[in-house]
Protein backbone atom coordinates (compact mmCIF):
# COMPACT_ATOMS: atom_id res chain seq x y z
CA UNK A 1 0.00 0.00 0.00
CA UNK A 2 1.64 3.59 -1.03
CA UNK A 3 1.21 6.34 1.10
CA UNK A 4 0.53 9.20 -1.77
CA UNK A 5 1.77 12.44 -0.77
CA UNK A 6 2.24 16.28 -2.41
CA UNK A 7 5.59 17.84 -1.69
CA UNK A 8 6.22 21.94 -1.23
CA UNK A 9 9.71 21.90 -1.21
CA UNK A 10 12.90 24.65 -1.97
CA UNK A 11 15.44 22.97 -3.41
CA UNK A 12 17.91 23.27 -1.76
CA UNK A 13 20.66 20.43 -1.53
CA UNK A 14 18.31 18.43 1.37
CA UNK A 15 15.26 19.36 -0.25
CA UNK A 16 17.09 17.29 -3.46
CA UNK A 17 17.81 14.40 -1.21
CA UNK A 18 14.23 14.30 0.17
CA UNK A 19 13.01 14.99 -3.07
CA UNK A 20 15.13 11.68 -4.25
CA UNK A 21 13.86 9.63 -1.84
CA UNK A 22 10.36 10.57 -2.47
CA UNK A 23 10.46 9.62 -5.88
CA UNK A 24 12.10 6.42 -5.82
CA UNK A 25 10.71 4.77 -2.79
CA UNK A 26 8.06 2.23 -3.61
CA UNK A 27 6.36 3.05 -0.92
CA UNK A 28 5.60 6.55 -1.95
CA UNK A 29 3.40 8.21 -4.62
CA UNK A 30 4.75 11.62 -5.60
CA UNK A 31 1.40 13.18 -7.03
CA UNK A 32 2.74 16.99 -7.45
CA UNK A 33 5.60 18.85 -6.51
CA UNK A 34 5.28 23.03 -5.73
CA UNK A 35 7.61 25.25 -5.23
CA UNK A 36 7.95 28.09 -2.52
CA UNK A 37 10.98 30.99 -2.22
CA UNK A 38 12.98 29.47 0.69
CA UNK A 39 17.13 28.60 0.40
CA UNK A 40 17.15 30.20 -2.46
CA UNK A 41 14.39 32.30 -4.59
CA UNK A 42 11.50 30.48 -6.15
CA UNK A 43 12.63 30.40 -9.68
CA UNK A 44 15.78 28.95 -8.64
CA UNK A 45 13.98 26.56 -6.04
CA UNK A 46 11.27 25.75 -9.15
CA UNK A 47 14.36 24.81 -11.59
CA UNK A 48 15.55 22.79 -8.96
CA UNK A 49 13.10 20.58 -8.24
CA UNK A 50 12.25 19.78 -12.11
CA UNK A 51 16.00 18.99 -12.30
CA UNK A 52 15.67 16.23 -9.82
CA UNK A 53 12.26 14.85 -11.66
CA UNK A 54 14.24 15.37 -14.92
CA UNK A 55 17.36 13.23 -13.38
CA UNK A 56 14.80 10.07 -12.66
CA UNK A 57 13.13 10.38 -15.87
CA UNK A 58 9.74 11.00 -13.92
CA UNK A 59 6.74 12.72 -15.13
CA UNK A 60 5.76 14.35 -11.72
CA UNK A 61 4.43 17.82 -11.93
CA UNK A 62 6.12 20.68 -10.57
CA UNK A 63 4.04 24.35 -9.91
CA UNK A 64 5.81 27.63 -9.23
CA UNK A 65 4.42 29.17 -5.84
CA UNK A 66 4.75 32.57 -3.57
CA UNK A 67 8.23 34.69 -4.19
CA UNK A 68 7.80 36.28 -0.77
CA UNK A 69 6.53 35.08 2.78
CA UNK A 70 3.31 36.87 3.52
CA UNK A 71 4.43 39.59 5.80
CA UNK A 72 8.46 39.32 6.69
CA UNK A 73 10.98 40.13 4.12
CA UNK A 74 12.59 37.41 2.51
CA UNK A 75 16.10 36.35 3.54
CA UNK A 76 17.79 33.50 1.59
CA UNK A 77 19.83 30.54 2.43
CA UNK A 78 22.26 30.39 -0.16
CA UNK A 79 25.20 31.38 1.95
CA UNK A 80 24.51 27.37 2.83
CA UNK A 81 23.02 25.82 -0.23
CA UNK A 82 25.02 27.76 -2.43
CA UNK A 83 23.50 30.68 -5.65
CA UNK A 84 21.81 28.26 -7.53
CA UNK A 85 20.70 26.55 -4.54
CA UNK A 86 22.48 22.60 -6.05
CA UNK A 87 25.78 23.55 -6.59
CA UNK A 88 28.14 20.77 -7.30
CA UNK A 89 26.70 18.93 -10.33
CA UNK A 90 25.76 19.74 -13.55
CA UNK A 91 22.16 18.83 -14.78
CA UNK A 92 21.86 20.14 -18.10
CA UNK A 93 19.60 22.77 -19.35
CA UNK A 94 16.78 20.47 -20.83
CA UNK A 95 14.97 19.59 -17.55
CA UNK A 96 11.23 21.21 -18.71
CA UNK A 97 8.67 23.65 -17.24
CA UNK A 98 6.78 24.20 -14.71
CA UNK A 99 2.96 23.62 -15.27
CA UNK A 100 1.04 27.00 -15.80
CA UNK A 101 -1.18 26.53 -12.72
CA UNK A 102 0.36 28.31 -9.84
CA UNK A 103 1.28 26.31 -6.92
CA UNK A 104 -2.19 27.18 -5.00
CA UNK A 105 -3.71 26.16 -8.05
CA UNK A 106 -2.26 23.07 -8.69
CA UNK A 107 -2.38 22.33 -4.92
CA UNK A 108 -6.19 22.38 -4.80
CA UNK A 109 -6.59 20.47 -7.70
CA UNK A 110 -4.43 17.97 -6.94
CA UNK A 111 -5.96 17.68 -3.21
CA UNK A 112 -9.35 17.83 -3.95
CA UNK A 113 -9.00 14.12 -6.60
CA UNK A 114 -7.76 12.44 -3.87
CA UNK A 115 -9.87 11.27 -0.96
CA UNK A 116 -6.54 11.18 1.33
CA UNK A 117 -3.35 12.86 0.57
CA UNK A 118 -0.46 13.51 3.01
CA UNK A 119 1.19 17.00 2.65
CA UNK A 120 5.03 16.85 3.08
CA UNK A 121 6.26 20.56 3.29
CA UNK A 122 10.09 21.02 3.35
CA UNK A 123 10.86 24.85 3.16
CA UNK A 124 8.61 27.61 4.21
CA UNK A 125 5.12 27.34 4.35
CA UNK A 126 3.87 30.00 2.54
CA UNK A 127 1.99 28.40 0.01
CA UNK A 128 0.33 26.15 2.47
CA UNK A 129 -1.18 29.27 4.00
CA UNK A 130 -2.19 30.78 1.30
CA UNK A 131 -4.17 27.65 0.23
CA UNK A 132 -5.91 27.24 3.39
CA UNK A 133 -6.63 30.81 3.38
CA UNK A 134 -8.37 30.64 -0.15
CA UNK A 135 -9.62 27.18 -0.38
CA UNK A 136 -10.48 26.13 3.43
CA UNK A 137 -12.25 23.13 1.35
CA UNK A 138 -9.33 20.85 0.38
CA UNK A 139 -8.42 20.69 4.42
CA UNK A 140 -11.23 17.78 4.72
CA UNK A 141 -9.27 15.52 2.16
CA UNK A 142 -5.96 16.22 3.85
CA UNK A 143 -4.66 13.14 5.85
CA UNK A 144 -2.36 15.08 8.06
CA UNK A 145 0.97 17.39 7.52
CA UNK A 146 4.50 16.37 7.62
CA UNK A 147 6.38 19.24 8.00
CA UNK A 148 10.22 19.70 8.39
CA UNK A 149 10.49 23.17 10.61
CA UNK A 150 10.82 24.49 13.68
CA UNK A 151 12.40 23.20 17.14
CA UNK A 152 11.95 22.75 21.09
CA UNK A 153 15.68 22.62 21.67
CA UNK A 154 17.54 25.83 19.95
CA UNK A 155 17.30 27.37 16.16
CA UNK A 156 19.59 27.57 13.60
CA UNK A 157 18.69 31.60 12.75
CA UNK A 158 18.64 32.70 16.04
CA UNK A 159 18.71 31.09 19.27
CA UNK A 160 15.33 29.74 19.25
CA UNK A 161 14.34 29.92 15.34
CA UNK A 162 14.63 27.13 12.75
CA UNK A 163 15.05 28.27 9.47
CA UNK A 164 11.74 27.17 7.74
CA UNK A 165 9.43 28.76 10.22
CA UNK A 166 11.77 31.84 10.47
CA UNK A 167 11.41 32.68 6.81
CA UNK A 168 7.44 32.93 7.18
CA UNK A 169 6.07 32.73 10.48
CA UNK A 170 2.45 34.16 10.06
CA UNK A 171 2.55 31.21 7.21
CA UNK A 172 3.72 28.59 10.31
CA UNK A 173 1.01 29.81 12.50
CA UNK A 174 -1.93 29.35 9.89
CA UNK A 175 -0.63 26.14 9.52
CA UNK A 176 -0.17 25.16 12.58
CA UNK A 177 -3.53 26.23 13.87
CA UNK A 178 -5.47 24.78 10.58
CA UNK A 179 -6.75 21.89 12.82
CA UNK A 180 -5.49 19.32 9.74
CA UNK A 181 -2.76 16.66 11.99
CA UNK A 182 0.86 17.72 11.91
CA UNK A 183 3.96 15.96 12.44
CA UNK A 184 6.70 18.41 13.39
CA UNK A 185 10.18 17.23 12.20
CA UNK A 186 12.03 20.04 13.37
CA UNK A 187 15.92 20.42 14.31
CA UNK A 188 15.91 18.17 17.56
CA UNK A 189 15.73 15.31 15.17
CA UNK A 190 17.46 16.58 12.21
CA UNK A 191 20.71 17.56 13.92
CA UNK A 192 20.89 14.01 15.14
CA UNK A 193 20.27 12.28 12.12
CA UNK A 194 23.98 13.42 10.40
CA UNK A 195 24.97 11.31 7.20
CA UNK A 196 28.76 10.86 8.64
CA UNK A 197 31.37 10.78 6.44
CA UNK A 198 31.55 7.05 6.00
CA UNK A 199 28.26 7.40 4.32
CA UNK A 200 29.00 10.38 1.92
CA UNK A 201 32.16 8.81 1.00
CA UNK A 202 30.26 5.40 -0.26
CA UNK A 203 27.57 7.45 -1.92
CA UNK A 204 30.21 8.49 -4.02
CA UNK A 205 30.98 5.27 -5.29
CA UNK A 206 27.32 3.39 -5.22
CA UNK A 207 25.78 4.34 -8.81
CA UNK A 208 25.00 7.44 -10.89
CA UNK A 209 22.28 8.48 -8.19
CA UNK A 210 25.02 8.04 -5.36
CA UNK A 211 27.15 10.10 -7.55
CA UNK A 212 24.85 13.00 -7.65
CA UNK A 213 24.14 13.41 -3.85
CA UNK A 214 27.43 13.09 -3.33
CA UNK A 215 28.50 15.96 -5.30
CA UNK A 216 25.78 18.13 -4.06
CA UNK A 217 26.38 16.98 -0.39
CA UNK A 218 29.83 18.18 -0.95
CA UNK A 219 29.01 21.72 -1.20
CA UNK A 220 26.59 21.76 1.08
CA UNK A 221 27.65 24.52 3.60
CA UNK A 222 25.77 23.10 6.53
CA UNK A 223 27.58 20.31 9.50
CA UNK A 224 30.20 19.77 11.64
CA UNK A 225 33.11 17.42 11.30
CA UNK A 226 30.77 14.57 12.41
CA UNK A 227 28.41 14.70 9.39
CA UNK A 228 26.27 16.60 7.25
CA UNK A 229 22.00 17.20 8.28
CA UNK A 230 19.99 16.26 5.81
CA UNK A 231 17.04 18.30 7.54
CA UNK A 232 14.26 17.79 4.84
CA UNK A 233 15.21 14.07 4.27
CA UNK A 234 13.87 12.96 8.03
CA UNK A 235 10.15 13.70 7.12
CA UNK A 236 10.46 10.91 3.74
CA UNK A 237 12.34 8.84 6.60
CA UNK A 238 9.83 9.43 9.51
CA UNK A 239 6.81 8.34 6.72
CA UNK A 240 8.61 5.04 6.18
CA UNK A 241 9.63 4.27 9.17
CA UNK A 242 7.98 6.40 12.58
CA UNK A 243 9.26 3.37 14.71
CA UNK A 244 12.69 5.08 14.37
CA UNK A 245 11.38 7.89 15.99
CA UNK A 246 10.27 9.45 19.68
CA UNK A 247 7.30 11.81 19.72
CA UNK A 248 5.12 13.69 21.92
CA UNK A 249 1.81 14.80 21.16
CA UNK A 250 1.73 18.79 22.16
CA UNK A 251 0.55 22.38 21.62
CA UNK A 252 2.87 24.53 19.63
CA UNK A 253 2.07 28.35 18.91
CA UNK A 254 4.17 30.44 16.46
CA UNK A 255 6.11 33.33 17.68
CA UNK A 256 5.54 35.92 14.64
CA UNK A 257 6.88 39.12 15.80
CA UNK A 258 9.42 40.30 17.98
CA UNK A 259 13.18 39.11 18.81
CA UNK A 260 11.95 35.51 19.17
CA UNK A 261 10.18 35.47 15.94
CA UNK A 262 9.85 32.04 14.31
CA UNK A 263 9.82 30.28 17.66
CA UNK A 264 7.97 26.96 18.45
CA UNK A 265 7.12 27.01 21.62
CA UNK A 266 5.55 23.61 22.77
CA UNK A 267 2.78 23.78 25.49
CA UNK A 268 4.91 20.38 26.93
CA UNK A 269 2.93 20.36 30.30
CA UNK A 270 -0.28 20.89 28.71
CA UNK A 271 -0.84 23.87 30.44
CA UNK A 272 -2.26 26.43 28.34
CA UNK A 273 -3.95 24.61 25.60
CA UNK A 274 -6.93 22.84 27.41
CA UNK A 275 -5.48 19.70 27.47
CA UNK A 276 -5.57 20.31 23.70
CA UNK A 277 -2.76 19.58 20.84
CA UNK A 278 -2.29 20.36 17.33
CA UNK A 279 1.03 18.69 16.85
CA UNK A 280 2.81 15.36 17.17
CA UNK A 281 6.70 16.44 17.48
CA UNK A 282 9.47 14.58 17.11
CA UNK A 283 12.37 14.93 19.45
CA UNK A 284 14.63 11.80 19.30
CA UNK A 285 15.61 9.37 16.59
CA UNK A 286 17.84 6.12 15.72
CA UNK A 287 20.38 8.14 13.62
CA UNK A 288 22.21 4.84 12.84
CA UNK A 289 19.49 3.70 12.03
CA UNK A 290 18.83 6.29 9.22
CA UNK A 291 22.43 6.09 8.10
CA UNK A 292 22.01 2.52 7.09
CA UNK A 293 18.18 3.17 5.76
CA UNK A 294 19.78 6.24 3.11
CA UNK A 295 22.60 3.99 1.96
CA UNK A 296 19.83 1.01 1.53
CA UNK A 297 17.81 3.48 -0.94
CA UNK A 298 20.06 5.45 -2.89
CA UNK A 299 21.63 1.45 -3.66
CA UNK A 300 18.53 0.42 -5.11
CA UNK A 301 17.94 3.37 -7.30
CA UNK A 302 19.61 2.77 -10.98
CA UNK A 303 21.08 5.64 -13.12
CA UNK A 304 19.30 8.69 -14.30
CA UNK A 305 17.47 8.64 -17.95
CA UNK A 306 20.70 11.04 -18.83
CA UNK A 307 23.94 9.79 -19.78
CA UNK A 308 25.98 13.22 -20.03
CA UNK A 309 25.41 14.13 -16.60
CA UNK A 310 28.64 15.26 -14.77
CA UNK A 311 30.05 16.44 -12.01
CA UNK A 312 31.77 19.77 -10.91
CA UNK A 313 34.29 19.08 -8.75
Amino acid sequence: MTTKIIMDTDPGIDDAAALTMAINDPSIDLKLVTAVAGNVTVDKTTANALKIIHFFGKDIPVAAGAEQPLIKPFEDAARIHGESGMPGYDFGNDYGQPIKKTAVEALHDAIMAEDEVTLVPTGSYTNIALLFSEYPEVKSHIKRIVAMGGSMSGGNMTSVAEFNVFTDPDAARIMYNSGIPIVMVGLDVTLKALLTKDTIEKLGQMNKTGEMLHALITHYNDGTDEGRPMHDVNTIFYLLHPEAFTTKKMWVDVQTEGPAIGATVGDVRAAYHDGKTNAEVCLDIDADYFNKWFLDEVSKMGSSSRSTDEKIE
